[in-house]
């Protein structure tokens, strides 16, 4: 029995330095949710680029990378971009807090604060890359470019969330390395990694982590 103790206390001892030491609040749903709304803003502006319809990708992509980086078009394709990503933070807010008050944890502690540290630095470092590539008119590389610096971002704050997280970021990379060779499909790419994938990771957290905690709850 002592043994048996010593294990239980052991067992507790290492889940508290892990809720104490990763971001454990945030969100399945917030995955899922910033997928869909990414499948949803990448459908419309594969449609919208090819003037009311669904063109064929390579063709999509010829045009976008036509575009003047001070044209009409690309302008609305950049505030649709910028709409997206605002859209999808809301959301993962929205959806870790919540989630963070069915579990008992705070939403902002160390581990939050270090985990957004190491998410934004290849965020913004990656951000300020692509705005390089934009003046270069380099746009052939945006898509292989986001996927790749979002991908180093999710790998990089891993560590202070869950580990499902590392194995999405490996995924980016790996999406935005084939995207760097196949130039004409960026779209579609696009649509994969921020969109499907997104929803697939998040799924699989939520029933991990959510669904479990919510039974337990009950």
């Amino acid at each position: 029995m002592n043994a048996e103790e010593q294990l239980n206390h052991l067992s507790e001892i290492r889940s508290l330095m892990e809720r104490s030491s990763r971001c454990l609040s945030l969100s399945g749903l917030s995955g899922i949710s910033a997928g869909i709304i990414a499948i949803i803003s990448g459908l419309y502006t594969w449609w919208y680029l090819g003037d009311g319809s669904f063109a064929p990708p390579v063709q999509v992509t010829e045009y976008f990378l036509s575009l003047h980086i001070f044209s009409d078009r690309f302008i609305t394709v950049a505030i649709i971009a910028m709409i997206t990503l605002t859209l999808a933070i809301l959301s993962a807010f929205f959806f870790t807090y919540q989630n963070s008050i069915k579990q008992g944890l705070k939403i902002w502690d160390a581990s939050t604060k270090y985990f957004l540290i190491n998410l934004f630095i290849p965020l913004i470092t990656g951000g300020i890359f692509c705005l390089v590539l934009t003046y270069h008119g380099e746009l052939y590389l945006l898509a292989s470019s986001t996927l790749i610096f979002y991908g180093l971002a999710l790998l990089n704050a891993s560590r202070y969330t869950h580990r499902e997280i590392r194995y999405l970021g490996v995924s980016e990379i790996f999406l935005g390395l084939i995207s760097s060779l196949l130039i004409g499909y960026g779209i579609i790419f696009w649509l994969i990694g921020f969109g499907v994938l997104h929803i697939v990771y998040g799924g699989i957290m939520y029933s991990k982590y959510e669904t479990g905690a919510a039974g337990a709850n009950n």
